[in-house]
């Protein structure tokens, strides 16, 4: 069977695997040894490991190098988180989806995030990235899990009902999952699940890390990602420990390191086949 073939097979409404995002080799070789079903990259955490903020600082080269090295480091699916496509028009998304096809990753999302600005794509704009990226997904000789995202609530630049019209339309050009990252409430996100029969992937961040894996499935959620999550509980554990350490000359934060040995054992139990 074809990673692609694996990937989309996980995508169960109502029985959510956890998209566990990666924000290097590393994390991804430790995420796949505790037992992870499918790792994803994160934008936000790859930023951080080149030292730049988020939203349009890394190059597409950049990203499929980045998750080139992920897929070659685990035998497990791994989607790519690649923001806007790296273009504003429906060719380069499309280019995008051959390109992400190429390097082996099972899927990718895609948003209607204008990155010049940090606004959105107009509604018939961005339709048409979607359903070029749809295109470029079928023409691929496997399989291949194309995520649609309309970002403008988690960007506060539009609302739950557009979040809506904008899914509803991603559906019909032909994405294979569903994604409107921070809606307002969960009464929201189950609007959003509601609203197709499509697997809907849920973010599990801030207020909605708050909700179990069981009470997602119980409101038919498909796939729970983590995003930036994991890359900043590292990010955070750093800054915690540095700064007690560089203020204030209290070292003990370092006690709660993990030590050498468990973290090679991770790195060397689940080497790719």
């Amino acid at each position: 069977m074809h990673i692609g073939e694996v990937f989309r097979a996980l995508h169960l409404r109502g029985a959510p695997f956890v998209l566990a995002n990666a924000h290097d080799i590393g994390s991804a070789k430790v995420l796949t040894a505790l037992g992870a079903e499918a790792i994803g990259t994160t934008s936000n955490g790859h930023a951080y490991t080149l030292g730049r903020p988020d939203m349009g600082n890394v190059t597409r080269d950049e990203a499929l190098a980045q998750a080139q090295d992920i897929v070659a480091a685990t035998h497990l699916p791994v989607s790519g988180d690649f923001e806007n496509g790296y273009g504003d028009d429906p060719e380069t998304v499309a280019e995008t989806i051959r390109l992400s096809a190429e390097i082996g990753l099972a899927g990718v999302s895609i948003e209607d995030t204008d990155m010049s600005d940090r606004g959105f794509y107009d509604f018939d704009l961005a339709v048409e990235r979607i359903k070029a990226a749809v295109s470029a997904a079928r023409a691929l000789p496997h399989d291949f899990v194309l995520v649609a995202r309309a970002d403008g609530m988690m960007n506060d630049v539009y609302n739950m009902e557009e979040a809506l019209r904008r899914l509803r339309a991603f559906d019909a050009a032909g994405a294979d999952c569903l994604y409107a990252p921070m809606p307002p409430s969960l009464d929201d996100v189950q609007r959003l699940i509601d609203c197709t029969d499509k697997p809907v992937n849920v973010l599990a961040v801030g207020r909605f890390a708050k909700t179990t894996r069981a009470e997602y499935a119980a409101m038919g959620v498909a796939r729970i990602s983590l995003g930036s999550g994991l890359a900043r509980v590292s990010t955070g554990a750093l800054i915690n420990a540095a700064r007690a350490i560089l203020s204030e000359g209290d070292l003990t934060d370092i006690l709660t390191a993990a030590s050498t040995p468990d973290i090679e054992a991770l790195l060397l139990k689940d080497q790719p086949l």
